[in-house]
């Protein structure tokens, strides 16, 4: 399972990833708080304003390495915005 967390002011640019790794099964999680060492504390109020969004995405192997390539990518491109992916282990899907 692929989990993304990032700021919600590149929501547009994070549901792009789904699309170029033609992934159409996901959950989207949005307005949620946090703090990076690059993004920097988001907790929606006027002192640490912004939110962040996850996405979890739950899939094979090879779309997850896909995903986590257009990540970095994206990564590049967009400089300290913020967005992190993680890979969890997915033991079975009911």
């Amino acid at each position: 399972m692929v989990m993304i967390v990032y700021n919600e002011a590149i929501d547009a640019e994070a549901m792009e990833v789904l699309d170029q790794c033609t992934l159409k099964n996901y959950t989207k999680i949005t307005g949620v708080f946090g703090s990076g060492t690059t993004s920097g504390t988001h907790l929606g109020n006027d002192i640490w304003p912004g939110r962040n969004n996850i996405l979890y995405i739950a899939c094979e192997e090879k779309q997850a390495k896909q995903t986590l390539s257009c990540i970095k990518e994206l990564r590049k491109k967009l400089g300290k915005e913020g967005i992190k992916a993680f890979v969890l282990p997915l033991e079975e899907i009911t």
